[in-house]
């Protein structure tokens, strides 16, 4: 039997550039489907804390789209979901800075009917310039 003195790792390496060209592109996928909302900005500087349960995240974009847990919604059905939820479900809301007031009323108004009171606004920083 023939020994071998060294191993070719060229049919390795083409299978990782394939494996790499496959992960480059699901990637790229995944981030065109984040939303993207601009925070408002807010002195304090309190950061979300982690709790422990379900978290549900409430979005509006600056289209004035509602989006529950990362999917597009309209507010009849948000208003359901929240009826449904536990009173100790943790929100999270994520407004953007551009989004009508009307739109954050409107689904305040929907958790306070609920009664769901553990909610977390989020803000970016302000960036005070002296």
């Amino acid at each position: 039997m023939k020994r071998f003195d060294q191993i070719n790792v060229i049919p390795f390496i083409d299978i990782m550039l394939v494996l790499l060209a496959i992960v480059l592109t699901t990637a790229t996928f995944i981030s065109q489907n984040t939303m993207d909302i601009n925070l408002p900005e807010a002195h304090s500087d309190e950061q979300a804390q982690a709790v422990e349960g379900k978290t549900l995240e409430i979005s509006i974009n600056a289209e004035n789209r509602v989006f529950l847990d990362g999917e597009s919604t309209g507010i009849e059905v948000l208003a359901e979901k929240l009826a449904t939820l536990n009173k100790n479900t943790s929100i999270v809301l994520r407004v953007d800075k551009q989004v009508r007031f009307e739109w954050f009323v409107r689904v305040i108004d929907e958790l306070k009917k609920n009664q769901l009171q553990k909610l977390t606004i989020l803000t970016q920083a302000t960036q005070d310039s002296l």
